[in-house]
């Protein structure tokens, strides 16, 4: 009778071949891949990189935009600095706080909106009817029309004097007079808001349609046959299995808002009352001539928003359950 270890030491050299064979070639595909990433990499390091480094560089200097050439470094002065009994610097301007409180609430307010559209449009656009394939290519026209050109197109509707949107409301008698939607403070933001929903519902609906195409059937015959109420199906089945894609949806429109510059720019110009980190660090840079000062802005931006995404990646990673 054979011993055990004796029959069983031919199987673990052979395992011990295999993992070998395993590890070298998975560090060739490692290799491979870089070698594909590596001109990516470069040009993304010349085209964003030096910039971003230039920024960085730029926010700890007295810089002009008549010459940068002759910017000398000053420290932290730019963001905060203590002279005669005073504090000076970006983090205590109150306009700066204003863009950062109006580019929050812009970011979560149209995100929410665009979210809770969206998937009520992927639905719509998932059920069977006739035309729907044309419906589906008409629903992308927003999204489509580029955002300068849709602004400058809201812009004119939204007119108080001759836009149509007064008109309408006037005429089913919504509205006794005309509102001033890009200029009243307190409609201001909202109108910017409606603009962006218009046009990015479709790009979060497009991301939600693609996800309810992939979802298993069999669940929607069981609760069928069941007698459970499609809401509920909704809420226990739907959502929970289109996840994934709204987490997708949310993180790019949720970037796109917190650096938006082109559609309030467009309506409401350097507003206050609508004024987001961008405008800010575009006013301070151009208007103002301050590279220095709009270069500390446009730091803080970049780390604002680079926090809030590995914050929202962190916790969107717990509640799927992926491991860290």
């Amino acid at each position: 009778m054979s011993h055990p270890v004796a029959e069983r030491a031919p199987h673990s050299g052979g395992a011990a071949k295999s993992g070998h064979r395993g590890t070298k070639v998975r560090r060739q595909r490692v290799r491979a891949a870089w070698l594909f990433l590596a001109p990516m990499l470069v040009t993304l390091a010349m085209v964003a990189g030096w910039p971003l480094l230039r920024t960085f560089y730029f926010s700890f200097t007295d810089a002009s935009l008549a010459d940068t050439g002759r910017a000398a470094l000053i420290g932290f002065e730019n963001y905060l600095v203590y002279d005669d009994g005073a504090w000076y610097g970006l983090l205590t301007d109150p306009v700066w706080w204003t863009s950062v409180w109006n580019t929050v609430f812009f970011s979560v307010t149209s995100v929410s909106l665009e979210v809770v559209f969206g998937v009520i449009v992927a639905l719509l656009l998932n059920a069977e009817f006739r035309g729907r394939m044309l419906v589906r290519a008409a629903v992308l026209i927003p999204w489509a029309i580029p955002t300068i050109v849709s602004a400058k197109m809201w812009a004119w509707m939204l007119n108080d004097q001759f836009g149509i949107i007064n008109h309408l409301l006037m005429m089913l008698g919504i509205i006794d007079a005309p509102l001033a939607w890009t200029a009243d403070a307190d409609l201001s933001m909202w109108a910017v808001i409606m603009v962006d929903v218009w046009k990015t519902i479709p790009f979060v609906a497009l991301l939600v349609l693609a996800a309810l195409q992939m979802l298993p059937s069999d669940c929607y015959e069981a609760a069928e046959v069941d007698g459970i109420h499609p809401v509920k199906v909704f809420f226990r089945v739907t959502l929970p299995l289109i996840t994934p894609a709204l987490m997708v949806a949310v993180i790019f429109r949720l970037l796109d808002a917190l650096r938006v510059f082109d559609v309030i720019y467009v309506l409401t110009s350097n507003s206050t009352n609508t004024m987001t980190m961008s405008i800010y660090a575009r006013q301070q840079l151009v208007e103002f001539q301050d590279v220095g000062y709009g270069s500390a802005a446009s730091t803080l931006l970049f780390l604002i928003i680079a926090l809030i995404t590995v914050l929202y990646l962190y916790l969107g990673r717990r509640q799927l359950g992926v491991d860290q």
